[in-house]
């Protein structure tokens, strides 16, 4: 059974980094063919894809949040990890890290069912 557990501070303040990291169990990151992925849900709002790295390590953002986005991995601690630039109130959301069996493209990286591991999300509330 897979798991992935999300990590990282609660409060963040405005203009500083927010960093998560999800740690896998059950299943390696580099297993042929997984990609992995954050995504958030604002309060009172959808799912939002923000990026995914691949079992190779290649990476993938949305359009909207790339030039804040970064995703790496630690493939020695199992563990991938995000780091959101220049955070404002705006990305006040819970977090999620998220297992894809394949390559996906367009809205379907935010569709729920695309994926079928999920952490249990954490809330990030940014604010001075």
């Amino acid at each position: 059974q897979v798991q992935l557990q999300e990590s990282g501070p609660g409060l963040v303040k405005p203009s500083q980094i927010l960093s998560l990291t999800c740690t896998v169990s059950g299943g390696s990151i580099t297993g042929y063919n997984y990609y992995w992925s954050w995504i958030r849900q604002p309060p009172g709002k959808g799912l939002e894809w923000m990026g995914a790295i691949s079992y190779s390590g290649s990476t993938y953002y949305s359009p909207s949040l790339e030039s804040r986005t970064s995703i790496s991995r630690d493939t020695s601690k199992n563990q991938f990890t995000l780091q959101l630039s220049s955070v404002t109130p705006e990305d006040t959301a819970v977090y999620y890290c998220a297992r894809s069996p394949r390559r996906l493209y367009g809205s379907s990286w935010s569709v729920k069912s695309s994926y079928d591991y999920w952490g249990q999300g954490t809330q990030v509330t940014v604010s001075s």
